[in-house]
């Protein structure tokens, strides 16, 4: 079982997420790959001290890369972007 503080592992702070906080009050996270969408509502409403209305999740998968020769993937990772009550916010700066 994951506890609230292994459940989300950073915000994404991107134009397009700054976007969607300013305009939808939804904000984007980096989340443990096994947390489903309860796991990631609860967490969010303990940590941040917010209510959430819906939460949307993708799993990223890892991109080609090459160095020189040698060539690998990136690591996958799931991607939830929570979407909030209408008088709440979060405050990520």
């Amino acid at each position: 079982m994951l506890d609230d503080y292994n459940v989300i592992i950073r915000p994404l702070i991107t134009e397009q997420g700054t976007h969607l906080a300013s305009t939808k009050s939804a904000y984007s996270f980096e989340v443990n790959k096994r947390a489903n969408k309860n796991q990631i509502k609860n967490a969010v409403e303990k940590i941040y001290g917010v209510k959430v209305s819906k939460v949307r999740t993708a799993n990223r998968r890892g991109k080609y890369r090459r160095r020189g020769r040698t060539s690998g993937m990136t690591p996958s990772w799931k991607k939830a972007v929570v979407f909030l009550e209408p008088d709440y916010h979060i405050d990520l700066f």
